[in-house]
Order: structure tokens, then sequence, then C-alpha cells
């Protein structure tokens, strides 16, 4: 499905019926990496909760990524300008909102601007302004057997995203993030990401809210993460040992289980 704000064009994917979710990926890939993380986690919620069911998954690529295009935009603010419109059009009133890593960045952006359009918040490894005490990037996992499952092209990117390193990560860096990398508008990136900084508000966001964390993500670290509890006062914090920015993917049962807490809490609108 598309649709069209202004010269941008906005291509997403919405499966099941009910409560709608809104998935934002991150930089560099599509909608296929957050949507195979989020579809995971839900097949793991069902054999524990009720809560997982009755969604409607939506994923849409963010513009310049997949077959999103970002004519006419010129910075993050424009891109949260064309998500608060998307999810006007959508017409199903407050979503819960997630994001990854640059889209939880764009989400924390959404949700600022249009509070009322959001009745909770997850932000999965959050890019922030800067990324302070980052750790050094080394695996806390590897498998002899995990570069079985890539082509030789791949696994340079996989060991740069990948701190836990195995048959099954491989498989999901293969399956879902390899494909949208190939999709990705540079030009129109550097674009965006000159002008990179959100004007976020400075009110609490009262809505309950999730924040994950790696503990071993050296690519925004952890220490932004925990620092946002002071603008959510109704969120719950995890920072997962053993993990790093492909947190999502590398621990899904945890991942599935604070989700579907979250889902509990922003169903009953408590936090």
């Amino acid at each position: 499905m598309e649709y069209r704000i202004g010269d941008a064009l906005i291509h997403f994917v919405a499966l099941g019926e009910g409560v709608p979710l809104v998935a934002l990926h991150g930089a560099g890939v599509d909608h296929r990496e957050i949507e195979a993380a989020v579809e995971d986690a839900l097949r793991i919620g069902e054999g524990a909760s009720s809560q997982s069911r009755g969604l409607q998954r939506i994923y849409p690529d963010l513009p310049g990524m997949g077959l999103s295009t970002a004519d006419g935009l010129t910075g993050n603010a424009d891109v949260v300008t064309a998500l608060c419109s998307f999810l006007d059009h959508l017409d199903a009133g407050p979503v819960l909102l997630l994001g990854h890593s640059y889209g939880a960045y764009l989400a924390r952006g959404v949700a600022a601007r249009r509070p009322d359009a959001v009745r909770g918040l997850a932000l999965v490894c959050p890019a922030a302004e800067t990324s302070r005490n980052v750790p050094r990037h080394e695996a806390v996992r590897r498998d002899a057997d995990a570069y079985d499952e890539l082509e030789p092209a791949h696994r340079a990117g996989f060991d740069e995203y990948f701190v836990v390193r195995t048959r099954a990560t491989a498989r999901r860096y293969r399956d879902a993030a390899v494909p949208g990398q190939t999709l990705v508008d540079e030009v129109a990136l550097g674009r965006l990401f000159a002008r990179w900084t959100l004007e976020l508000d400075s009110h609490d966001f009262a809505a309950p809210t999730l924040i994950l964390a790696g503990r071993r993500d050296s690519i925004v670290g952890h220490v932004d993460a925990t620092a946002l509890l002071t603008s959510y006062p109704h969120a719950t914090l995890a920072v997962v040992d053993d993990a790093g920015h492909a947190l999502m993917h590398e621990r899904p049962a945890l991942f599935a289980a604070l989700l579907d807490d979250w889902f509990v809490r922003a169903r009953s609108g408590t936090g």
C-alpha cells in the first residue's frame, strides 16, 4: 500500500486487524527487518498471553528507504511531519508506536508532536542527538557454523551489526536486513541526516512506554536510553546484557516478553 504526502511517497505493509501497531525500522534497511522481529515476537507471545492478539501491524518504509521516497523532505523534522500525516491517514485512532534505532528517534518526535495520536511508545535501541559512552564492538557469542548461512559479501556487515553470531541471527540478517540495504537512497538520507536534530517537546509523555537497550550496543550505547526515563514517567526500562544494537534479533524471547507487558499496559492505559 502507498500514501503520498506532497512529493514524498510512503510505502507500507499492513497485517491483521485490531489495535494499530505502527513499527518504524532503523536506518539503512526497510520495513522487512522490524517486521521480522515483531512478527516473531508475536508468535512467541501467543504461547504466554492473549495480549499479542488483536493487533493490526503496520510497517512503513521510512523515507529514502525501501519503496518510500523522500522527495521534498529536507530533514528529520519533515520526516516527523510526514509520519504524523501518515497516522492521520490511517484513521484508526491512537496507535501503539514502536521504533528501532533511527526509527525510535523519529517515534519520539511523533509522540512529542502528536501525543494524542500515540497510546503507547516503545523505543528499541533508540538513537539520539549524540551517543555517549559507547562500548567497544565485540562478539559475545560466535558459533563456528554461523557464517554457513551467509554469502561471503555479507559477512562483514553481519559482524558489524551483531554481537550474537549464530546460525539463527545470521538467517535473520540475511533474510530481513540485507534485502533492504540495496534499496537505500543514500543521497536522500544524507540530506535528511544533515538536519538531524528534532525539537522534542519538554513536556513529559504520559502514555505507557517501553525503553530497551543493549548493554553491548556499540552504535548508540545504553547511557542515553537510560537517561530517557526522566522524560517518560510511565516507562519500563531494560538494559540487556549480551545484546547489542540487534537486540530484538539477538534476544527474541526477552523482546517478546517485554513487548507483551507493554501491550498490557498500553491497552489498559496504565503506566
